[in-house]
């Protein structure tokens, strides 16, 4: 099974918010640090590690990319890798939403704003030449899907994709889940020292 990304989708939001977050929970966090008499008290300090972390997972670690065999959901405290030919429908909408089998799995890595998902409908006919990145990323899902699907054999909606369906793994991010965890306990204990 080769797992080497063949296509990575980039990021449509919140990369820019994220660094700058990230960049004053360190500032924080080395003022409360190093200048202890005049700084930031602990709790501020334990407040922007917890926040430093909840930043870093929610805004800079989704992502999405293919490899041959499946579409890698990387989300804030997991990460799924669904079978292409196991996709049934693929759409972008404020998050990309893909469902396989009876279940549907989201990504925060692309989506439109608000502003573009209250816009009406898609055209449907040739393709356009000023088409948005979220609209490329979704048709572009589809027809991976659809190709793993002409390669394996298997129709759209068939028992045979639904038996697909069970190859969906996940796996925890669990220096995410930790580092949150430790944060947040270090957080609250300042708060009642």
């Amino acid at each position: 099974m080769n797992e080497e990304p063949v296509e990575r989708f980039q990021p449509t939001s919140g990369r820019i918010l994220g660094i700058l977050g990230l960049v004053l929970a360190a500032g924080v966090i080395v003022i409360g640090l190093v200048d202890r008499d005049h700084g930031f008290p602990l709790p501020v300090v334990a407040g922007a590690l917890a926040g430093g972390v909840l930043v870093w997972a929610s805004m800079l670690r989704p992502r999405v990319w293919a490899t041959q065999e499946h579409l890698v959901l990387r989300n804030m405290l997991h990460t799924a890798w669904l079978p292409l030919a196991a996709i049934e429908q693929v759409v972008v909408r404020q998050v990309l939403a893909v469902r396989v089998g009876e279940k549907r799995y989201v990504s925060p890595a692309v989506g439109r704003s608000w502003r573009q998902s209250i816009k009406t409908g898609r055209p449907t006919t040739a393709p356009d030449l000023a088409q948005s990145y979220p609209d490329f990323v979704e048709d572009r899902i589809s027809r991976l899907a659809e190709d793993a699907r002409a390669k394996a054999g298997v129709r759209l909606l068939s028992d045979e994709q639904l038996a697909l369906a069970s190859g969906v793994r996940r796996a925890w991010a669990w220096p995410e889940v930790v580092a949150l965890v430790v944060s947040v306990g270090l957080f609250v204990l300042s708060l009642l020292v």
